[in-house]
Parts: C-alpha cells; structure tokens; sequence
C-alpha cells in the first residue's frame, strides 16, 4: 500500500536550514565540490550544529509521540547534496532522534521542483534563490535567516506566528498601502471589503493544516483534561481595527481560529516578538524580521509588492 502521505501535514527542509552548515559551505565556495566532498567524509560522525529551522522542526515531530496512531506530521529533507555527502546529514538527523526518513538528493539540482510531489505545505532553506524560484513556481517557502539558535530542552511548547498579508493571505491589501502610503485609505479599502475573504497566500495551506493540528490537540485534551497542548499559533500583523474585520472575514471562511492575535497598527513587531518568543515566525517584509536579542527564528516569504523587484 503506498504511503499516505497527502494525508499528512508535511515541511519540506533543507540541511542548510535543519543544521549550522556554515563551515562546510566556506569550504564547497573556497575549494569546490572534491574539498567540499572530502571536508564530509572525514566529518562523517561529527554532528552538525543545530540550525535555525531545528527548534521548530523538532518540535512540530514531537506533535506525532502524542499521536501515534495518525502521525500527523511528516518532515522531508529536500537538499541539494549528493545521496554520497547527504550521508552527514541524516547521520546528524539520528543523532538528534529526529523522525526524518524521506529525502530528495538532487546533486545540485534545483529541490523545489519536489515540493509538489512530497505535498509539502512548506520549504525552509537558507539557499534564497532556491526560495525565489520556488515562489516564482507559486510553491510555498521561505528564506531562514541567520540568528542565534537557542533550543530549550525543557520547553515543549510549539509558538508560530504568521504576518497576514502576503504571508497567509494574498498582497491585495498590501497593495493598496503600498502604492498610496496612506493608512486612512487602507482602512477603508477594508472596511468596505470586510465582509469579503482574501484570496489565500502562499503559507495559508500551511495555516490551515497546523489549525487541524490545533483541533486534534483540543479534541484530545476534551476527553484527557491532563494533556498538555503543543501547539500555539499566533497572528502579528501590522493591521488594526477596523482593518481587522476583513482578517477576521477570512479566517472564518476557511475554517480557521488562531490561539493569538496581535494589531500593532505600525507598532514594531519586535516588541511582540521578543515577548512572546516563537520558535518561528514568518513576514514577507524584512523590515520587520528583527529582534532585539537576534535570537527568534526568522523566516522571510519574499512573496508580493513588498518583495517585487528586489534580487
């Protein structure tokens, strides 16, 4: 019987996203791809540092212990090493007791083109043209950024938060603000559209999924008052009300609930982030990827206006 895996929540990763790669990819940039090749052979049994992707990768698997039975989620490696110098990888995936089986080595080649076909509803790599063409394919990714890695053993809790436009929702909003600059105009763009869903975004899919992970945690702790949720998902947008009310419209029409939700209205968004200190969060403006102690998983959706023109 072949895998089911379209009846799964599935994240496409890269290593270089996964794991600190930063030394051997000095090496493949400075020696070439022999060096680089050798540089992992010898280094076949040394572990990888954790990346920046790897807080949030290792505990979206952990949803799967309290599931056993529908394993929910399923992580891919999609990774432009070779089968040969991918060996590293997956030997630093065991080491880390990662449930991460299933991997596309294209040599080289360009791995977005697969996911589609390992039904990812997201790929993180550190690789941005990788991403860009991913996108100009209308698939779902994002560029991590570098950060400190700070991966707390005793916090099991899941945090991902999302901007809204051109994130989980389309840039038509977006646009509006962008072309004009002008705030009032935005509001009542919104508010004459806010019994009108948006259009969905890249990382929505993803939005949805995560929200039936949601559901099942509910619906476990309905019967098992004594579970512990994981998962905490969170909306920090630079909207505020009466914008709000179109968001809200969206949301309910996919089905959608969110455990949080901020509106700065142009607030910096740090001074949420660094409070609430999510394992991931991703924005389709860098402007807005920061933090005061660098040390939050960023991911940038190079996606819309806020991203058109830019190389």
């Amino acid at each position: 019987m072949p895998y089911p895996i379209e009846n799964k929540l599935v994240v496409g990763v890269a290593s270089s996203a996964l794991f600190d790669l930063s030394e051997s990819d000095e090496i493949y940039r400075g020696q070439g791809v022999e060096a680089y090749r050798a540089y992992q052979e010898s280094h076949l049994d040394v572990p990888c540092a954790k990346g920046v992707a790897f807080p949030f990768i290792r505990r979206l698997l952990d949803i799967n212990r309290a599931f056993p039975d529908d394993l929910p989620v399923e992580v891919v490696l999609l990774s432009r090493n070779s089968p040969e110098t991918g060996l590293r990888i997956f030997r630093s995936i065991a080491h880390y007791g990662l449930d991460i089986s299933r991997a596309a080595f294209t040599a080289g080649g360009p791995p977005h083109r697969y996911i589609p076909a390992f039904n990812a509803s997201l790929f993180l790599t550190a690789n941005e043209r990788d991403v860009r063409d991913a996108i100009d394919a209308n698939y779902p990714a994002g560029l991590v950024l570098p950060s400190k890695v700070f991966d707390d053993a005793l916090d099991m809790e899941l945090r991902v938060a999302f901007d809204f436009d051109g994130v989980i929702a389309d840039d038509e909003s977006e646009t509006v603000f962008k072309l004009n600059n002008d705030v009032e105009e935005f509001q009542a763009h919104e508010l004459n559209r806010r019994e009108i869903p948006h259009r969905p975004g890249l990382l929505a899919n993803l939005f949805r999924q995560l929200d039936a992970l949601r559901r099942l945690e509910e619906d476990r702790l309905s019967k098992d008052p004594a579970y512990r949720k994981v998962l905490r998902m969170s909306i920090v947008t630079a909207r505020s009300a009466p914008a709000h009310e179109r968001m809200i419209t969206t949301l309910k029409s996919w089905g959608v609930t969110p455990d949080q939700a901020f509106l700065l209205g142009g607030m910096e968004k740090a001074r949420i982030l660094d409070t609430m200190r999510p394992h991931i969060y991703f924005d389709d403006q860098v402007s807005h990827l920061r933090s005061a102690a660098g040390d939050i998983p960023m991911v940038h959706i190079p996606f819309g206006i806020a991203n058109r023109g830019a190389a």
